[in-house]
């Protein structure tokens, strides 16, 4: 099913109002795609305002409000990588995150040992699992390679 059409029928449905503003925003999340930060979103926007009218009434608070409207209505989930900065992501199957500290490529991935180990551990301490978020921050090979740079921040190397 096409992901724009699936997210109209979701906030119709809910009772929403659909505005230009909000499939502009949406349309422009969409094609980014990943891990998008407001300020990302908001940054397209500025690129299309000399040639798009409908991008010049966007201000950064209403791209706030949509992401949040979405995230609501549970269409995306909001992630936090350590750089300040909230990310969003189309709503999906479970994954976990590996982020490099220094570039910000993320890698999503499912470990289906990782996934046992979890329901293991909350059984032990008497835990009914509900949900979980599991971030590993690293260092991508390509940021590895500048290594003096990260002596200086002290990252621990095995």
């Amino acid at each position: 099913m096409d992901l724009f059409k699936l997210f109209w029928d979701r906030i119709k449905e809910k009772g929403y109002k659909i505005t230009s503003q909000r499939k502009y925003i949406i349309d422009i999340f969409l094609k980014l795609g990943g891990h998008v930060s407001v300020e990302e979103v908001f940054e397209e926007v500025k690129k299309r305002k000399n040639r798009d009218i409908q991008a010049k009434k966007i201000g950064i608070a209403t791209i706030y409000r949509t992401l949040k409207m979405l995230k609501n209505l549970g269409l995306v989930s909001e992630r936090h990588f350590g750089d300040g900065r909230a990310r969003y992501e189309i709503t999906s199957e479970h994954h976990d995150h590996l982020i490099c500290k220094e570039c910000g490529l993320t890698v999503e991935f499912l470990d289906q040992e990782i996934e046992e180990r979890q329901k293991y551990i909350a059984q032990k301490h008497n835990f009914l699992l509900i949900s979980h978020r599991h971030e590993l921050l690293g260092l991508c090979q390509k940021c590895q390679k500048k290594k003096t740079k990260h002596k200086e921040k002290n990252y621990y190397y095995p």
